[in-house]
């Protein structure tokens, strides 16, 4: 799911993350492997988030979804996995 400027700003306030900007390098690569969404980085690795109740276009609450996470001791490394959908519920307006 991407996100709108909007969206993305309340999710900042609800993770512990950060968004990776659309023209970041890493992009082409992350949407071609798990598609196009809005990414945030994080102290527990990738995540994406989707919409809690299945509907894009109605959802008001997302689900925020792991892709992938931080290997070794002093986190350097980004190891992908199957996506492990959290606990973590986040409230978002999907209105445009």
């Amino acid at each position: 799911m991407r996100l709108n400027a909007e969206q993305i700003q309340q999710a900042i306030e609800q993770l512990e993350a950060q968004p990776i900007p659309k023209a970041h390098w890493l992009m082409p690569h992350l949407e071609r492997r798990f598609g196009e969404h809005t990414y945030f980085i994080g102290k527990n690795g990738l995540h994406i988030v989707e919409p809690a109740d299945g509907d894009a276009a109605d959802s008001r609450r997302g689900v925020v979804v792991n892709l992938a996470s931080w290997a070794g001791e002093i986190s350097a490394n980004l190891e992908p996995h199957d996506p492990e959908t959290t606990a973590l519920v986040i409230e978002i307006d999907a209105k445009d």
